[in-house]
């Protein structure tokens, strides 16, 4: 069933979209952000009931969704929106997928996560081919200044709280052109791919934290990140 949603996203976004690479990509960002509100919306809902309650899974979860609000603020400083009918259409898909995931997160949560590793899998590619295509002339245009606050000067900590597959504070991009940010658009995906493989592991529910959350013990491996390579003596 998950294929099945991502497949009919990727059509719709391919088929209209096809030589309008601002408008798809506003498109894709305004529909990726909404499975992180969905997974929020029913984490809160089994707190509020008394079932569930875990904080680093909704820390996570929203700075996922800062970092796709992000992208899509890039786009719309490229003109990615600036026709009614790519609004109509952004709009309304992500309300769609909003309820589609909700539901199936109620009912299967690694299936609402794979879905979201499926979707950020074809960001990722859909990015990487655009930046080979499209090298030199990202490279002539200037950064939009909602990127450079976002990589470079804004809040760090949300910027970090996303990627649980890093320790805090060791990913800081560069932002010289458009073509870094692109670069830093699709390595994101990467991230959120990560993050969402994680959220499927079979011990997930005990052993998930928040980047910023995990003991640094000595002797002690983190529960997300991968275990460090024994060292010769």
């Amino acid at each position: 069933m998950t294929r099945i949603l991502v497949g009919i996203l990727v059509f719709v976004i391919n088929t209209l979209y096809r030589d309008r690479p601002y408008p798809r990509f506003y498109v894709l960002e305004t529909v990726a952000r909404v499975p992180y509100f969905a997974y929020m919306s029913v984490l809160h809902l089994y707190e509020s009931l008394g079932l569930w309650r875990k904080a680093d899974w909704l820390k996570v979860h929203f700075a996922e969704s800062w970092n796709e609000l992000h992208h899509l603020l890039i786009m719309e400083s490229l003109g990615g929106n600036d026709r009614w009918v790519d609004r109509f259409v952004a709009r309304h898909a992500a309300l769609a997928y909003y309820w589609l995931v909700v539901l199936l997160y109620l009912f299967s949560p690694r299936s609402a996560y794979h879905f979201m590793e499926l979707v950020e899998q074809h960001a990722y590619h859909t990015y990487d081919v655009f930046l080979q295509e499209n090298e030199a002339a990202l490279k002539a245009e200037p950064a939009p200044a909602v990127a450079v606050n976002y990589y470079r000067e804004g809040d760090l900590y949300m910027f970090d709280e996303f990627q649980t597959g890093s320790k805090p504070e060791t990913r800081r991009p560069e932002i010289r052109h458009l073509y870094d940010v692109f670069v830093n658009i699709r390595d994101d995906e990467m991230e959120h791919v990560k993050t969402m493989v994680a959220c499927q592991r079979p011990d997930a529910q005990k052993t998930f934290r928040s980047p910023h959350a995990v003991p640094e013990v000595e002797g002690t491996e983190s529960p997300i990140l991968p275990p460090k390579p024994a060292t010769s003596m």
